[in-house]
Parts: structure tokens; sequence; C-alpha cells
């Protein structure tokens, strides 16, 4: 079990890094009310899952040496962009973080089936759900951003 420990610390990280940067687009866009309100939202479902996640971390530690997310927050969001490209671009990189966490999900919920743990496999698979529907609506949202974004001048 050394290597869960690595997805368990991957996934509890991964989460806050999306909490976090949910909440900065929330902010950075607030003039965008459903932006602003979604991401507030989308937010707390990260949170919620590193809570639901925390009994894992518990049993099988964390391992704390895992820098992809942050070094994605760094490099994305640590500030939002200005405007209708500025939009599109940091839903861009909330698409990449929030795919990094689904896929950690989808390894998680292999490793807990190998060890029969249901508790563990539950958190994965409900967890993993509620981001395929954060994707869903970052997909969403992009497209509509686009037409805007792309072919509208400044």
């Amino acid at each position: 079990m050394p290597h869960l420990s690595t997805y368990v610390g991957l996934a509890d990280h991964s989460e806050n890094t999306l909490a976090t940067s949910f909440r900065a687009v929330a902010e950075g866009h607030a003039q965008v009310a459903d932006v602003h309100h979604t991401c507030l939202l989308l937010a707390g479902w990260s949170e919620e899952h590193r809570r639901a996640l925390a009994p894992a971390v518990e049993r099988y530690g964390e391992d704390r040496d895992i820098d992809e997310p942050e070094r994605l927050h760094a490099a994305g969001l640590a500030e939002t962009r200005a405007g209708e490209v500025g939009l599109l671009r940091d839903l861009q990189d909330l698409h990449v973080l929030a795919t990094l966490v689904q896929t950690t999900w989808t390894v998680i919920a292999q490793g807990a089936q190998g060890l029969r743990d249901t508790e563990l496999l539950q958190v994965a698979e409900d967890c993993n759900a509620e981001t395929s529907r954060q994707l869903s609506w970052l997909n969403t949202r992009m497209k509509e951003a686009a037409p805007q974004a792309l072919i509208v001048s400044p």
C-alpha cells in the first residue's frame, strides 16, 4: 500500500488546489455573475471531497512529496486574467486541473477495488462523479465564452 498514499496525497492536494483556483476565478471574474457563483459552488464541492477523503488519509497516510497540482496552480491560476480571452484561458486552466483530479480519483478507485476498501471506493466514485460535473460545466462555459472572446473585437 505504499503507493496508495501517493495518490491519496495527490487527490487531497489536487482538490485543495482546485478549490483555491475555483475561488480565485470566482473573485477575478466577479463581474460575470454565473462564473462567480458557480465557481464558488464548485470550490465547495472540492472542499467536501477533501473532507470525504480524510478517513482514507488516516488509514493509508498521505505522501506530501507531490508538487504537480501546486505547480499547475502556480503556473496557471495564481492570478486571473482580464477580459473575455482571460476568462476563457482561466476556465481552460481550471479544466486542466480538474482533469488531473478526475484521473486521480479513477486511479484511487482502482486501488480501492484491489484492496476491497468499499468505503474508499465509494468516496472515489462519488467524488469522480462530481468532478465530472465540474468538468462538464467548464466545457459548457468555455463553449459559451469562446465566440465572444475569439471573434468580437475588444
